[in-house]
């Protein structure tokens, strides 16, 4: 098989550096605008060293337009020799001149420099001095020319002798070298030292983060006190908050966790206790009625503590459901209780307690758990039948109004006080005088699987009780309704 390189990682898996990012952020503008820094100041450096020698040569055609004058209808100028030798002296740069008569004669000078290219419409009417590049011999050239206005006889048109004077370019390329070395060599040196400053401000504005870091590394694995905000930048206070917010939740769900293992050891003694005493008793007892007797108790403990257990279990899942999310489905309300009720009508009739039934023909549909809110059901169910007289009713009745979905149980029995309705809701709360068997975990569970499913549990007396000495209790729920889905344009009424 031909060797494949291994895949490249994804980039949502590549940690990134925060140090990196804002130092790549900074670094990348500087580094981009370095070379356009050094394009702009050679532009700027060149037209620097033009301006001298732009006067320069302005000056030289000034002086030789001062020299050109019309004598008898011919052109003449009064350049002698020695000034000639001096316009030309130059010790780098070639200077060249030419003085053209109005019809492009040649008067003196230069005779290839070229002439300016004007249209004839656009002549200039005034002796001022302009620039142009150009090249003479293939070599590149600045070049100052005028048009000079000569004698004419009244009545006609002035004629335009014209001068130039030419001069190649190395001073000037040598003074923008200069100007451009004066500029960027400094640079070199600055931008080393620049960029060593924004490293070790930016590490020293990151320190923070490495003290917060230290801090919190240096507590004890038992530490969930919140850290001190104004103990970091204020940049950093949202992550310190939400930071202490996840350390005060976990705080209270590992206490809520300890309370609950202490309470669960606590409840479980009793009937582990009740068995071993039971079967010390049984193995001492000789008569077979006595140990009989005894092994009746052992299997009631047993019972005792199996419910204990699984009532713990439930509990448990039900606070480790999470609120929202996939075990959350569409169900049925009304299917849902009356299967829960046939599965508590045996133990109805051998507690000799009538339980029925009363809920709509069609399915009540709501979002929900469905596992969790059969358990929920059960266990208002049974809180019921436990602590209701015999020959007493209960009645789980599922009905809507125009926005719930209401769950209610209700019984014929003692009922439960104003003052006692919240604290039954209590992990092994029972109230006080009562001798039914529970280990009053039952409504715990309930609330806590309302909870998850964003719904509280009311209770009642019941409206419906005849007894003033039994008032019976009602548990409602009220779970919200499900949205319609839009009707479709097919399914939508046509009226025509």
């Amino acid at each position: 098989m031909e060797y494949q390189p291994p895949a490249a990682e994804a980039d949502e898996g590549i940690q990134h550096s925060l140090f990196g990012e804002i130092l790549d952020w900074m670094l990348a503008p500087l580094l981009l605008l370095w070379p356009m820094s050094i394009a702009i100041t050679y532009l700027v450096a060149k037209s620097i060293a033009n301006q001298p020698f732009d006067h320069a040569l302005e000056d030289s055609v000034t002086v030789l337009a001062q020299q050109v004058r019309a004598v008898d209808g011919k052109v003449i100028k009064g350049l002698p020799g020695s000034a000639r030798d001096i316009l030309r002296a130059d010790d780098i740069d070639n200077v060249y001149f030419q003085i053209q008569g109005p019809h492009g004669e040649h008067i003196d000078g230069d005779r290839d420099l070229p002439p300016p290219v004007i249209d004839e419409e656009e002549l200039p009417t005034s002796a001022n001095v302009h620039f142009r590049n150009d090249s003479m011999h293939g070599t590149p050239v600045r070049i100052a020319y005028a048009f000079v206005r000569l004698e004419h006889k009244p009545g006609t048109e002035a004629p335009l002798a014209l001068v130039q004077v030419a001069e190649t370019l190395e001073k000037r390329a040598q003074l923008a070298n200069e100007i451009i070395k004066g500029v960027i060599l400094p640079q070199f040196i600055i931008l080393p030292i620049v960029l060593a400053l924004v490293w070790f401000a930016l590490a020293r504005g990151l320190s923070p983060l490495a003290q917060l870091q230290e801090r919190i590394r240096a507590r004890g694995s038992d530490d969930l006190s919140p850290i001190a905000p104004n103990q970091v930048p204020e940049e950093i206070s949202p992550l310190v908050n939400s930071l202490n917010d996840m350390l005060a939740r976990l705080s209270s769900s590992i206490e809520m966790q300890k309370r609950f293992i202490a309470d669960a050891a606590h409840q479980m003694k009793t009937p582990l206790a009740g068995m071993r005493m039971q079967s010390e008793l049984a193995l001492r007892q000789t008569d077979s009625t006595e140990i009989h007797r005894s092994l009746e108790q052992l299997a009631k403990s047993s019972e005792a503590a199996t419910r204990l257990v699984n009532q713990l279990l439930a509990l448990a899942r039900a606070e480790n459901q999470p609120q929202a999310g996939t075990s959350m489905q569409l169900l049925s309300l009304s299917d849902l209780a009356r299967s829960t009720v046939q599965d508590w009508v045996s133990a109805s009739f051998a507690a000799r307690i009538d339980l029925g039934y009363e809920g709509p023909d069609e399915p009540l549909e709501i979002e929900g758990n469905p596992t969790m809110l059969r358990e929920m059901l059960s266990n208002l169910i049974d809180n019921a039948l436990r602590y209701i007289p015999a020959g007493a009713s209960v009645t789980v009745r599922v009905r809507s109004d125009q926005q719930h979905a209401i769950l209610e149980v209700e019984d014929t029995g003692p009922g439960i006080a104003p003052a006692e309705r919240q604290r039954v809701f209590e992990r092994f709360y029972r109230i006080l005088g009562n001798k039914a068997e529970g280990s009053g975990l039952g409504l715990a569970i309930v609330r806590e699987i309302a909870h998850q499913h964003g719904v509280e549990v009311e209770i009642y007396n019941n409206p419906r009780a005849t007894q003033p000495k039994l008032p019976g209790a009602l548990f409602r729920l009220a779970f919200p309704l499900p949205p319609e889905p839009p009707i479709e344009e097919s399914e939508a009424p046509y009226y025509g």
